[in-house]
Order: C-alpha cells, then sequence, then structure tokens
C-alpha cells in the first residue's frame, strides 16, 4: 500500500513539474511574442537593421564592458563601416556618379536630445565617429562635404581613400551600361539611355515614380537603437548612400527623425530604404511620437510604413522601433523582391544576438 502511495506521490510531483514547465514556457512565449506581433524584452536592449550580427554583438559588448548607450551605437554602427556591411556601409561601396564612395551618419542621445551628424563626408572611414566629435566638440548638428571632412582631420581622424577594386568595378560596368539605372529625369539626352552630360528638359512632365532597384540583398543603410537599463535610449545610422548617386545628394540617414530618432521618455526608431522617399516623412520622429502615446512599438512601425504607403505605395522601407519598458517591433513595405525584413536583437534574455523577421505589409 505504502509503496503505491509513494509512486502515486511521485507521478504526481512529476505530473505538477511538468505543468509548471509548460507554464513557465507559455509565459516566455507570451513575453517574446507580445501583442501584435512585438517582442517584449528586458533592459538593456540594442536592436539595428538587417541581419548585421557582428554589428549588434559589438554595441552588445561595448556595454557589458560599461560603455554608455551612445558608446554601444557609435561602436555598433562603426564595426559596419569597418566590416564594410554588404558595401552599403562604410569605405568602397556605393559609389557615386563620379565614381567616389561618400559617407553619411549621426548619432543622437535621447537624454539631452543632442545630435551629432555628417552627411557627404570624404576621405574619411569613421563616419559615425566624426558623427559624435559634431555632438562633443561643436555647437552643431550637422556637417557637410570636404568641410566635414577638415573638421574630422582636426579631430584626429586619418585622411583616406575610400576607393576600393569593387567600387571601381561597380562603377566601370555601371559606365559601360550607359549609367544605367541613374537618378535623373527631365533632361536631355535621355537619362534612360545616355550618360549625359544633362540639360534641363523645358517641359516637365511628372510620374508616380518605379520601384526601386534595392532589395534584400541590395541595402543601404545600418540603424541601430540602443536602450540601457535605466532607460536611456542612443540611436544611429550609417550609410555609404544610394549607388549612383547624383554627386553632393544626401538622403535620409543623416537627418534626425528621418534616419534615427532617439528619447529617453518614449524610445527609439531607426529606418532604412529608400532615403529620398523616406526622408520626406520623418518616420524615426514618427515612430516614437507614437511610441509616446503608448501605442505598441510593432503597430507604431506599421502606422509609420503605411503613411507612407498613401502616398508611395511603391516605395521600398523598413523602420525599427523599441520603446523604453524593451518593447520593439518592426515593419516593412512589401514590393516585389523585398516581402520580408531581417533585423537583429540582443537582450539578457539571449545568449546571442538573434535575427528576427517581420513579414512586409
Amino acid at each position: 500500500m505504502r509503496g503505491r502511495e509513494g509512486a502515486a506521490g511521485r507521478s504526481a510531483a512529476m505530473a505538477a513539474a511538468g505543468a509548471v514547465r509548460l507554464l513557465l514556457i507559455g509565459v516566455q512565449l507570451v513575453g517574446l511574442c507580445g501583442a501584435a506581433g512585438t517582442a517584449t524584452a528586458t533592459l538593456p536592449i540594442v536592436i539595428n537593421t538587417w541581419a548585421f550580427r557582428k554589428a549588434t554583438e559589438t554595441a552588445w559588448r561595448t556595454l557589458q564592458l560599461g560603455g554608455s548607450e551612445l558608446d554601444a551605437v557609435e561602436k555598433g554602427c562603426g564595426q559596419c563601416e569597418i566590416d564594410q556591411c554588404d558595401g552599403s556601409v562604410g569605405y568602397g561601396g556605393s559609389p557615386d556618379e563620379s565614381g567616389e564612395t561618400t559617407l553619411d551618419a549621426m548619432i543622437m542621445d535621447g537624454n539631452t536630445m543632442e545630435v551629432g551628424a555628417v552627411a557627404d563626408l570624404r576621405h574619411v572611414k569613421n563616419a559615425i565617429g566624426v558623427a559624435r566629435k559634431v555632438i562633443e566638440h561643436t555647437k552643431h548638428t550637422l556637417l557637410v562635404g570636404e568641410s566635414a571632412s577638415l573638421f574630422a582631420v582636426r579631430m584626429g581622424f586619418p585622411y583616406e581613400d575610400l576607393t576600393t577594386q569593387r567600387s571601381l568595378s561597380v562603377f566601370s560596368k555601371w559606365l559601360n551600361q550607359s549609367c544605367q539605372p541613374n537618378y535623373w529625369k527631365n533632361v536631355v539626352p535621355d537619362s534612360s539611355k545616355s550618360c549625359g552630360p544633362y540639360k534641363r528638359l523645358e517641359k516637365v512632365s511628372f510620374d508616380e515614380g518605379t520601384i526601386s532597384q534595392r532589395n534584400v540583398h541590395n541595402h543601404d543603410t545600418i540603424g541601430m537603437v540602443v536602450i540601457g537599463k535605466s532607460g536611456t535610449v542612443a540611436s544611429g545610422t550609417s550609410t555609404n548612400g544610394g549607388v549612383h548617386k547624383i554627386p553632393g545628394r544626401v538622403g535620409d540617414s543623416p537627418i534626425a527623425g528621418a534616419g534615427s530618432y532617439a528619447d529617453s521618455t518614449a524610445g527609439g526608431a531607426a529606418a532604412t530604404g529608400d532615403g529620398d522617399t523616406m526622408m520626406r516623412f520623418l518616420p524615426s520622429y514618427q515612430a516614437v511620437e507614437y511610441m509616446r502615446m503608448g501605442t505598441d512599438p510593432t503597430i507604431a512601425c506599421q502606422k509609420v510604413i503605411s503613411r507612407i504607403q498613401k502616398y508611395v505605395p511603391k516605395f521600398f522601407g523598413a523602420v525599427i522601433c523599441a520603446n523604453t519598458t524593451g518593447s520593439y517591433g518592426a515593419a516593412c513595405n512589401k514590393i516585389p523582391g523585398f516581402t520580408q525584413f531581417h533585423f537583429m536583437v540582443f537582450s539578457p534574455l539571449q545568449s546571442q544576438p538573434a535575427e528576427q523577421v517581420v513579414d512586409c505589409i
């Protein structure tokens, strides 16, 4: 009798333990999925666009070693500049119409709302590092072109050639294809057939635009948001811009509220994609404002994408969002060749960076 009671007791205990394990798993799943596809993490958290794992690891390691949120953003995005992430960040990628690689970057402090940014930066590889120096050593927000390069040299950055054999090859191939595709319109000779030089067409016509040439294998920016244990938010971006862009072009990446935005009272966001379109809508600022009003991060990202869709249905772009509780999400615009968006997340719930995927809307 006593043996049967002992066996029954052990069975009951095992069943109870199993139930507890199932309950814990259920709690974890709810925590990870959250509402409307939003994931709930714990602080600190690093989130960045695309599957740039090494950048995520570098930012996280910087935090773990006692660095600030700004340090983590600078080092994380700077890692992509070193690695030339997908050829769309850092030196040796996206040559403009003259064959030159130029860089754009920004960094934002969500505590002070200070921003440092550089655009059309030439001959200096560490663009986000220079952007950080704009915060630390000037009363300005944005420096551009060769003057930004001179500032960088004064700050101790080496003056280097950003051209590589790869970028020269890309440029040469483009020239041999009659400079197709390019960013000109309403000019003569016909920019769809010729390299120019171009002159303006007297009669200007308007069209609805075409789908960007970029896709999941040809993207253009690292955008990163870091939120520390205390809820302090920092964000940043780095890119070498649109390939074959008209010299002097600046996209959304170095523009506060467009490329990224950070506010320690609400959260942070960063955007990637067709900067010429996205910068007109300040998507990162708008996403943070939605989160300030209590909107779920995923919904905030989706609302931003939906707003742009109303005006430019075929745009290529995505947004990542994170609030000060550690919840995060992302959204992207669905076009042919781009139906899912990949991004990276690192939080205390994980032992390594986790690649996340979201279906585009």
